[in-house]
């Protein structure tokens, strides 16, 4: 398909009016995440997250909404390992005070089910696990299984033959179990896991997602450096900035105005922008072979329009890829669902912001390193 082909259109005589643009998107999404900040996802900020295995295929729709209505504040649920299996990640880490004596009263009630009667005493409770002390030792055992094959996260507090004392831990999943059992009772599920991820975690986390972000465009910066001139190395990475920054910038200024549409920042999100670094640096690379091609053959050929002889040459290039990969990343982000939608969303929105910085910020600035120093750009 050949389309866009024998353009010729000065992209770069009408720089200035974009440089306005781009600084003005830049100033209204810093200002945004100043005063509005940014909404991170569990993984950021910390909280629990929960593998629950059923009998027979979910409908994932239905039971985030359920999961919804128990007050357990930011959530996320998708499935897991395949229509079986649920994800529930909820910035909670531990269950109310009002609804611990609710799950404690649960795990007595499975113990009398299993023994019916049999005496025991609670010599330790926290917000987190309860430990009960039996008769003897194979009284405890019989109730540590009989609890582990009921979902509950059980354990012997030791494996001495003697040991008569059982912890169980009392956790968001225990609290989730309670309240969907009747809802599924046609289709029984069990806690596969529950991990907590700590206030440090999120912080560390978030820290190394940073890090990443920014030793991905060092690397590109050194890659380019050798590949082509320094000037359309830093160019190039300018360019990335850019992409990143206004992108955020969005996030703050969208979260919580568009409902349905998730932008908290999470694992996925970073991956997202990792993404999206990778496809806008393809596409500056493109511009820039293409621009070196054209100063071997036009030597003599002033930079304004060797750039945009270049730029108008790739053009066609650029539009196919990117309005395919527009097309898929808008499938995702319109059925992609809850889970994807952030990403979905950041890929898309990247896209677009990246193309347009290949032209109006990464070529704009060799041109304008050009013109104020009065150098000669040539390889």
């Amino acid at each position: 398909m050949k389309i866009f082909e024998n353009i010729h259109i000065d992209w770069l005589g009408k720089r200035k009016l974009f440089y306005m643009l781009s600084t003005s998107l830049f100033l209204i999404g810093m200002l945004s995440i100043i005063f509005r900040g940014l909404g991170f996802g569990i993984d950021f900020k910390g909280g629990t997250e929960i593998v629950l295995q059923f009998q027979k295929p979910i409908n994932i729709s239905e039971m985030r909404t359920e999961v919804e209505k128990l007050n357990l504040g930011t959530i996320e649920v998708k499935t897991f390992g395949g229509e079986t299996g649920a994800l529930v990640r909820t910035e909670l880490q531990e269950i109310p005070k009002q609804v611990y004596p609710r799950v404690l009263s649960s795990i007595e009630k499975e113990i009398d089910n299993t023994l019916p009667g049999v005496e025991r005493k609670i010599i330790d409770s926290t917000s987190n696990s309860v430990t009960f002390q039996f008769p003897n030792p194979d009284t405890t055992n019989i109730i540590v299984d009989k609890l582990f094959e009921a979902g509950f996260q059980t354990s012997k507090v030791s494996e001495e033959l003697t040991n008569v004392q059982m912890v169980v831990s009392v956790g968001i999943g225990d609290w989730i179990k309670e309240n969907l059992r009747d809802k599924y009772a046609d289709n029984p599920f069990t806690i596969l896991k529950e991990d907590r991820v700590g206030p440090k975690v999120g912080s560390e986390l978030k820290q190394d997602a940073i890090i990443a972000i920014i030793l991905s465009l060092i690397v590109i910066l050194i890659y380019l450096a050798f590949r082509f001139k320094f000037i359309f190395a830093f160019g190039a990475v300018l360019a990335l900035f850019h992409d990143v920054l206004i992108t955020l910038g969005f996030y703050a200024i969208l979260y919580d105005v568009i409902p349905g549409l998730n932008l908290e920042i999470d694992l996925t999100v970073v991956a997202a922008f990792l993404t999206l670094i990778g496809y806008s640096i393809n596409d500056t690379v493109i511009v820039f072979d293409r621009v070196r091609e054209n100063m071997k053959i036009h030597k003599t050929m002033p930079l304004l329009e060797l750039l945009n002889a270049s730029i108008n040459r790739t053009m066609s290039r650029t539009i196919l890829t990117g309005g395919t990969t527009l097309l898929s990343v808008t499938v995702l982000l319109i059925f992609g669902g809850e889970v994807l939608r952030a990403f979905a969303f950041t890929l898309f929105f990247g896209i677009i912001i990246g193309t347009y910085s290949s032209i109006f910020v990464a070529s704009a600035l060799v041109l304008e390193y050009a013109t104020k120093y009065n150098k000669k750009v040539q390889f």
